[in-house]
């Protein structure tokens, strides 16, 4: 079978706990879209992989792993991904397979990123200063972007990057009042990125349709959430690509009628990193006692993440544009100690009560969430296997979440590591 796995909310769901375990019954992990602003953890025993780059099946040592054309590729993190993998003696040769199509972050790309989020002052969108957007809009300009098939012809690309660093000198004296920038400096580290990835480099799109031909097992991995898509997200408060099941298709070559099954992830509660509306934060001690508990700090850049209850307004909308069939909850045991739960079901807003996400983001900062109450548990819940096994009022939760998005949920996380998990 192949599988979609994506992210239901604002991203940070779990995503990459989901494709590991998933991974174990696939034989190819596929990374679609975004770049290293994701951040995917992987428990395995007593390590944690933070992964911002590779597929995070990529610690399973059997897995395929592809890096396809819709990544924005920041050689630099991926060169040093594959080195913490191999310190721990997990090996890619032979099994990452990167698209040339692919494009690639440089130097410029996040020095772009950086000096357009300050100049925007307190209206910043919450970047996280990667390189990913300005990546994307060179992508989307054609005139000056760089793939990853690029760094076979070196001769071409020393031209080439004297012809881009000659254009983004201009914006960025006439714009920013900074220093030039050199080509020099950059050609070489670009040498240094063909001779540790190229090996690596194929057509991805060739060697997908190739594997399902041959019955291969695929799981396509999202990243981010799909509330931070760039189409369907809330606009401008999101991130560069398409971050839904619906940028599968375009970001790996791959059609979405190939998919068995799409699997939408959720916490059991709604965090936001950045600016950018968010009906049920709770910015006050229960959102304090969630951060805490659920260890809410940024995979990929450490910041706090805002807390707030669950938002099945919120995620009923990204499931009916993603086709979701079934959910992973995650972080089920963070809300242990509540004597009281709250669950949005509904909005107001100009004084009507709608149950569809409204995804403009002047509207959705204007929406006042609308509450049912169910009670708590403070059993913990951390080694339970079985959900029979659960606090009767967690069971109750799940049931209410199930009710409230319209679709089951079959697998259920009560902490961090694989064994943590519940399979319904």
């Amino acid at each position: 079978m192949n599988f979609c796995v994506v992210g239901l909310q604002w991203g940070d769901e779990g995503k990459g706990k989901i494709v590991d375990i998933l991974a174990e019954h696939s034989d190819i992990v596929v990374r679609y879209n975004g770049g290293a602003n994701a951040g995917h953890t992987v428990v395995v025993g007593e390590s944690r992989f933070a992964l911002h780059l590779l597929p995070s099946g990529s610690v399973r040592p059997n897995t395929i792993c592809v890096i396809a054309n819709g990544v924005a590729v920041d050689p630099e993190t991926l060169i040093g991904e594959i080195e913490t993998l191999a310190q721990k003696d997990i090996s890619l040769n032979g099994r990452l397979f990167i698209s040339a199509n692919a494009h690639i972050v440089l130097d410029y790309h996040k020095t772009e990123d950086k000096l357009r989020e300050e100049s925007l002052g307190k209206n910043k969108i919450g970047t996280t200063v990667r390189g990913i957007g300005p990546c994307y809009a060179d992508k989307v300009g054609r005139s000056y972007a760089v793939r990853m098939g690029d760094l076979s012809d070196l001769d071409n690309l020393k031209a080439q990057l004297e012809s881009i660093v000659e254009y983004k000198n201009k914006i960025f004296t006439a714009l920013y009042n900074t220093e030039p920038i050199s080509a020099g400096p950059l050609f070489e580290k670009c040498k240094t990125y063909a001779d540790r990835l190229l090996p690596f480099t194929t057509d991805t799109t060739e060697l997908l349709h190739k594997s399902i031909s041959e019955g291969k097992s695929i799981l396509f991995e999202g990243a981010q959430g799909s509330l931070l898509d760039l189409d369907h997200g809330t606009f401008p408060f999101v991130t560069s690509s398409n971050s839904s099941s619906l940028g599968m298709p375009a970001g790996c070559g791959v059609p979405a009628k190939v998919v068995d099954k799409f699997f939408g992830v959720i916490k059991a509660y709604t965090t936001r990193v950045g600016a950018g509306p968010f009906p049920t934060e709770q910015d006050n001690d229960i959102g304090q006692y969630i951060r805490d508990q659920g260890n809410e700090y940024g995979t990929t850049t450490g910041r706090p993440r805002r807390c707030g209850w669950f938002d099945a307004v919120a995620v009923s909308y990204t499931i009916t544009i993603g086709a979701i069939d079934s959910i992973a909850l995650l972080h089920l045991d963070t809300l242990t100690g509540f004597k009281e739960i709250k669950i949005c079901k509904a909005y107001t807003i100009d004084g009507q009560q709608t149950t569809f996400f409204p995804a403009n983001s002047a509207k959705l900062s204007q929406v006042s969430a609308v509450y049912d109450t169910v009670p708590g548990w403070d059993e913990d819940i951390s080694e339970v296997s079985d959900f029979d096994d659960l606090p009767t009022n967690a069971q109750n939760y799940i049931c209410r979440v199930e009710e409230m998005t319209g679709r089951p949920v079959t697998i259920i996380g009560v902490g961090p590591k694989r064994k943590q998990t519940i399979f319904r």
